[in-house]
């Protein structure tokens, strides 16, 4: 049986566009930035970064991090832009 697509959720999403946003911020190209990940010791293709960016491909927490230290930013600045703020485990309406 073939393995079915995840589907990309709000924080993959938020994190794609913080990083193509951070990336033309910093006017890296994403052969630029795919190569600058590659040098960090995580191999990744400028088609690979594309994916992510189009939210085509998810990001792994492995991709997330070089990707962030790439671009100079911690990566929960590229985390910053979801919207969703989960209720905490056992709150509840009293």
């Amino acid at each position: 049986m073939p393995p079915r697509p995840l589907e990309i959720g709000p924080a993959g999403q938020a994190a794609a566009h913080a990083i193509e946003r951070t990336r033309t911020t910093r006017g890296y190209s994403q052969r630029q930035l795919a190569a600058r990940v590659t040098a960090l010791g995580r191999p990744m293709t400028f088609t690979a970064l594309s994916r992510i960016e189009r939210t085509v491909r998810r990001c792994d927490i492995d991709d997330l991090v070089a990707i962030a230290t790439a671009l100079g930013v911690a990566p929960q600045a590229l985390l910053a832009g979801l919207r969703t703020h989960p209720e905490p485990v056992g709150a509840g309406a009293t």
